[in-house]
């Protein structure tokens, strides 16, 4: 039976780089050079504080944007957040749960589920990221940690809602800011996403779980991206370090054109 057909979404995740000047500068030289065929969506995610700016400056069919970061309700007295309802008509994906904000600002489940719920009752599409760090993968606790993530996250998602979540697989212990980092292969990859789609199949139909993007984060780089965009059930990329290089992304871009017939 042949593959469920799916967009390919590559995400440039910016962190904490780039003042709104040179957000600005960036973003006009990747117009210039960024060329996505249809079946591939570019996603930019710049820091929360340059997104305004940004959104009037972007080509909407050229290039969607996205939050790094939110806070879960809607508004009130919360000092230094800015609420997913605040970004509407500003932002079309918000992510999730990065490892980031897991592992260095200590978010939990509880946090995130209340996050992806928020994401999807504002008409924003939450990009939930899971992934298992090194510690976890040496004690054969991958497929565990993916489906407590999985759950954990998508506690109040809907059967309906799944249309509108992406799934981020992001090994901790591939990315290339951990401490003695190792690449991921493409079988590793594989195996993930396919336990991926297996345990949305299991929580909510085979349908959601063939039709569910899933993407692939773990330092993705124009040499590497073709390996990993070919294996079967991945959907694209989320990408860190190599998304603040021109060149460098529109590699990543240009390698998942090459499989849009």
């Amino acid at each position: 039976m042949a593959e469920t057909k799916r967009k390919k979404t590559i995400i440039a995740n910016w962190k904490m780089n780039f003042t709104m000047h040179e957000a600005s500068i960036f973003l006009h030289k990747l117009s210039d050079k960024v060329k996505a065929k249809r079946g591939v969506e570019v996603v930019l995610a710049p820091s929360i504080f340059t997104l305004q700016s940004l959104s009037l400056q972007v080509k909407k069919r050229q290039f969607k944007l996205a939050a790094q970061n939110f806070y879960w309700r809607d508004f009130g007295a919360f000092t230094g957040e800015v609420s997913i309802a605040q970004l509407k008509g500003i932002v079309d994906y918000g992510m999730v749960g990065h490892s980031e904000r897991r592992h260095i600002f200590g978010e939990q489940d509880k946090d995130l589920r209340d996050k992806v719920a928020a994401a999807l009752r504002s008409g924003i599409q939450p990009i939930l990221c899971i992934g298992e760090t090194a510690n976890e993968r040496e004690f054969g606790e991958t497929g565990d940690v993916i489906y407590d993530q999985l759950v954990g996250g998508l506690t109040q998602v809907t059967s309906e809602d799944m249309k509108n979540v992406l799934i981020a697989y992001e090994p901790v212990w591939a990315i290339s800011t951990t401490q003695n980092a190792k690449p991921c292969t493409p079988e590793d990859a594989e195996k993930a996403v396919e336990m991926i789609r297996e345990h949305i199949r299991h929580l909510y139909g085979k349908k959601a779980g063939d039709e569910v993007r899933v993407l692939f984060g773990g330092s993705v780089d124009g040499d590497n991206a073709a390996g990993y965009l070919g294996v079967k059930g991945v959907d694209g990329a989320l990408v860190g370090g190599a998304s603040l290089k021109v060149d460098a992304f529109n590699s990543v871009v240009e390698k998942a054109n090459a499989l849009v017939s």
